[in-house]
């Protein structure tokens, strides 16, 4: 018996003798092609790319992998003691690779034929995740036994499972405790219970069909397996093991952590960083910092979509989304829950159905937000719509409106809900820095989810009246002054070539005779408009649109330039009145203000430029023409209003510009303004170019102040613009604007634009000043022709 043990020993002795032989043998033949593990010293994980706001909102997050780099000491005690007692228990103690663990794990396979036990150790893992493919094979396993005994001697048992707590996949493309925190629980680490941070260790065995969300029942047993293990070490307490084990899988799929919404603007930074750095964009840790604030974007994206929201108002509700029944058995609140979740939400709007109607309300089951009632205060604007100019009658009681059993959208509404509708309008906000062109505020649509398309750089749309301040900037370097004289009197232009007569109008039909440069520009005269381009130049206008921004080569060099048949990008036109704004230069529109790595270090600086093309004179006689587009004036002793005086009502300042533009048949309405710190550009259209706006009657069941007649540049796309610049002008005090060195200024009669000791105060560029004064009879000029020519 004894010579048997001798011989058995002695086989062992020998086998495990040749094993290691053999190692060596293999090691000595596949060493070479072992990596170097004292790059993990150096090593960059993989995360995502930030978008912020300039003061540190998180706007968008883009990359396949979720990855939240997390260290060791800033990682809970329980959360790695449930990767430890589960993944590898011995981790402190072996050297990179568990005899231990392999025997017990040979002893259950030999007695048993299943692999319950996993043999690798954390540090083969790591090995394995950083420099090694998953195939099954003898050479790879022998591959991943060395590399675990190198990285043990390179790195210290701490960074071994910081790394590996980082890099590991935990499923729904997060990669790392810190970042799985973030997509199950929406949570920091810090804030997980013991029940999280168990269900979270239980995740590397097999993450797709272990994780809450897709298989709940599954990871509720593999998280008591965790807590078991736990249990048995001693890492936690019987009583802490109970609670953890009653507690309810409440996991769900939880997004970047967006604290801004600026879709519109961050996918314009993200293009920008792929220009920049191309695909490593996506993994390089990139915080991107844009140029917006958050206060101006928020009310920007108010701005807009209430702007949008209220035009619908206007022109009628257009019935529900959807019926759900009609007669019979109504849907249960379970059978509406679930379906509501089904439905997307487009902020502010929410998908409701409707479940009782009475005389003047409505009951409805709003998603995430339960049973509430409909008031008559949010129903009765929904007159039914006909067509795009005309609206039935308003309704008398809420049957008209709504039914039992039908899918609608709701909206708030002071401290209950109104009913609303998704807008087939769209509409486009942008706002600048004049000086730099930093973009402060960016909404590109109604909604980013809805549509993609951002109009503000996207949408080419007809330029109408706000092309007119380009045409009179031309104008006043070419022989005119604010005070000028211009026939305001029908134009019938006849043309030989097509056989035609060309009779443009002002809008409204008006004409008032000789007028001054400035009260046509404040007032948007289209005949002036004409008149002045035909004595500036048609080529001369074109050129200064070319400088402007403006692209020249898809504009037709005819006088219909002149009334904003041209079109441009909304971005494209706030550009442009940067250059009034500033003083006449013109700027390049940026979104991004600097582009970090994860560790800080500045890869990408913006360098704004400017380029003078007009004068500071010019900038500034165009700019106060466009003021008394919002604050009127008088010639003589009649008062007029300017096209914006919207503006002026709305925002209570002196120191704003701006100018109005509606295009024919109403299909496009635009508003761009500016002070000295802001310069904005509202467009309002349907994304259909032959779609006019329309027309609304005014509705009894609503207030006095409510729009109705045409829409127009200065009442649909005004007030968007009102309403973004109240916040982003709250934050600079009242600025009058300096007057340059270059002008003076001389008391001038307003009727007939001569100089007059009673008259009203006018600028002029030094030596373009009148040099006699109105007389009864004195003979007027036009500009450069004559009162006595033809008024046709």
């Amino acid at each position: 018996m004894f010579k048997w043990l001798i011989r058995l020993l002695s086989l062992v002795f020998f086998l495990g003798l040749s094993g290691i032989v053999a190692l060596l043998v293999l090691y000595q033949q596949i060493g070479a092609e072992l990596p170097d593990v004292s790059a993990l010293k150096e090593v960059r994980l993989e995360t995502p790319m930030r978008i912020y706001s300039q003061d540190n909102e998180l706007i968008s997050q883009y990359g396949e992998q979720r990855r939240t780099p997390v260290s060791i000491e800033q990682m809970p005690q329980p959360l790695i003691d449930a990767f430890l007692a589960t993944e590898d228990a011995r981790f402190y103690e072996h050297p990179g690779i568990d005899p231990v663990g392999i025997v017990r794990a040979a002893m259950v396979w030999l007695s048993t034929g299943e692999k319950r036990q996993g043999a690798s150790t954390i540090t083969q893992q790591v090995a394995r995740n950083f420099f090694l493919t998953r195939e099954k094979t003898i050479v790879r396993k022998v591959k991943e036994i060395f590399l675990a005994l190198h990285i043990e001697k390179q790195l210290s048992k701490n960074e071994i499972l910081e790394l590996y707590l980082n890099k590991i996949p935990l499923g729904h493309r997060s990669h790392g405790v810190g970042a799985a925190a973030q997509v199950y629980y929406g949570k920091d680490l810090a804030d997980l219970t013991l029940a999280e941070m168990a269900m979270i260790a239980g995740l590397p065995k097999a993450p797709s069909i272990l994780n809450p969300i897709s298989h709940p029942h599954r990871a509720e047993e593999r998280r008591a397996v965790v807590l078991g293990r736990m249990l048995e070490t001693g890492k936690i307490t019987q009583a802490q093991y109970n609670e953890a084990m009653a507690a309810p899988v409440k996991a769900r799929y939880h997004g970047a952590e967006i604290t801004l919404n600026a879709p519109y603007l961050a996918e314009m930074a993200h293009q920008f960083a792929l220009t920049l750095f191309g695909e490593e964009a996506y993994t390089r840790g990139l915080n991107i910092y844009t140029t917006v604030h958050a206060d101006e974007q928020q009310a920007a994206n108010e701005a807009l979509v209430n702007g949008l929201l209220g035009y619908d108002l206007r022109h009628g509700y257009r019935g529900s989304a959807a019926t759900l029944w009609q007669g019979g058995t109504p849907w249960n609140e379970e059978q509406i829950t679930e379906h509501l979740d089904t439905l997307p939400d487009y902020w502010p709007l929410l998908p409701a159905v409707v479940t009782g109607v009475s005389e003047r309300s409505a009951t409805v089951v709003i998603k995430e937000k339960g049973s509430s009632t409909l008031e008559w205060d949010g129903l009765k604007w929904a007159r039914a719509y006909i067509a795009d100019n005309r609206q039935a009658h308003a309704p008398k009681q809420a049957s008209e409106i709504v039914k039992a059993g039908e899918q609608i959208w709701v909206r708030p509404q002071g401290e209950g809900w109104m009913l609303g509708q998704v807008p087939e309008i769209n509409g486009a906000l942008v706002a600048l820095e004049p000086q730099t062109g930093a973009v402060t505020a960016l909404s590109g649509g109604f909604n980013f989810t809805l549509n993609k398309f951002n109009r503000v750089n996207q949408a080419e749309r007809q330029m109408g009246s706000n092309i007119k301040p380009f045409i009179y900037s031309t104008a006043l370097d070419h022989g005119f002054t604010l005070a000028s004289l211009v026939n305001d009197a029908p134009i019938n232009h006849w043309d030989a070539g097509s056989g035609n007569s060309w009779k443009p109008r002002n809008s409204p039909n008006v004409y008032d005779g000789p007028i001054r440069v400035r009260e046509a520009l404040a007032r948007s005269k289209n005949v002036v408009s004409i008149r002045l381009l035909r004595d500036s130049g048609i080529a001369n206008a074109m050129q200064r649109l070319n400088d402007f921004g403006f692209d020249t080569a898809s504009i037709p060099a005819t006088e219909s330039l002149a009334l904003g048949s041209p079109s441009a990008t909304p971005l494209q036109m706030v550009t442009g009145y940067a250059a009034f704004a500033n003083g006449g230069y013109r700027v390049s529109p940026f979104v991004v203000e600097r582009i970090e790595d994860a560790n800080g270090l500045v890869l990408y600086q913006a360098a704004p430029e400017q380029q003078r093309i007009i004068s500071e004179e010019n900038a500034f006689l165009i700019s106060s023409a466009l003021g008394s587009a919002i604050q009127g004036g008088a010639s003589g002793s009649r008062r007029w209003n300017g096209t914006g005086w919207r503006a002026g009502r709305a925002l209570g300042r002196t120191d704003i510009a701006g100018k109005t533009g509606t295009t024919n048949d109403s299909r496009d309405a635009w508003f761009s303004g500016f002070n000295p710190n802001r310069v904005a550009t509202a467009w309002v259209g349907f994304d259909d170019f032959g779609r006019p706006l329309g027309r609304t009657a005014y509705n009894p069941n609503l207030g006095r102040d409510q729009v109705a007649g045409g829409e127009f540049g200065g009442s649909t796309a005004l007030p968007i613009w009102a309403d973004y610049m109240k916040v982003a002008l709250s934050h600079f005090p009242e600025q009058p604007r300096s007057v340059p060195a270059g002008l003076v200024s001389a008391s001038i009669d307003t009727s007939t634009g001569l100089l007059s000791s009673q008259g009203r105060t006018e600028y002029f560029v030094k030596g373009t000043e009148p040099q006699r004064y109105s007389r009864p009879d004195s003979h007027q000029q036009f500009g450069g022709t004559s009162v006595t020519d033809e008024l046709f």
